[in-house]
């Protein structure tokens, strides 16, 4: 397993790709159980968000996991696609676990602000890592990648705005 962290941390730092990960079904569920098991810490420690955003964020990603399931296919990479998803989710979940330590262990040594920003440039860091992964999983260039990522943030962002409107408030 140490060698499975270590390697999603070499992705998310753009040093390796999607294809250091073994093809594996079984690896698959266990990241898949990774994910959903970050996505419940990052619900249960954020005080905001309840059960539905658990729900909600979970659909949001399978609709972006869609997406670049879709591209992967239609770029004729279909045998890279198991790896992909595998890094895709692996790397998001570490991702929401670093964000959710930055929270817990940053907030009492710095303001409230200076952590958000922190937090808020853990998440955005996504964009890069997920349109790393793309990139390098249907051999293009890195800005393809990153302009599809980019693309498939802001449907996510729209798709969840749709679905908890109450996330959308007067001011």
């Amino acid at each position: 397993m140490f060698a499975l962290f270590e390697t999603l941390f070499d992705i998310i730092r753009l040093r390796k790709g999607p294809d250091a990960i073994p093809h594996s079904v079984v690896l698959f569920v266990v990241i898949v159980v990774f994910w959903l098991f970050a996505g419940l810490v990052i619900t249960l420690m954020t005080a905001e968000l309840d059960q539905e955003d658990f729900f909600i964020g979970t659909l949001t990603g399978m609709a972006g996991l869609s997406c670049y399931a879709a591209i992967v296919v239609l770029s004729g990479k279909k045998a890279r696609l198991l790896q992909a998803v595998m890094a895709l989710l692996g790397c998001g979940a570490l991702l929401s676990l670093l964000f959710v330590a930055g929270n817990v262990f940053l907030t009492p040594f710095l303001s409230e602000n200076i952590t958000n920003v922190i937090v808020t440039l853990i998440l955005l860091w996504t964009v890069p890592v997920e349109g790393h992964i793309i990139s390098r999983t249907i051999d293009r260039h890195w800005y393809v990648g990153v302009v599809a990522a980019m693309a498939v943030f802001v449907f996510q962002l729209l798709l969840y705005s749709v679905m908890d409107p109450a996330t959308i408030s007067p001011t």
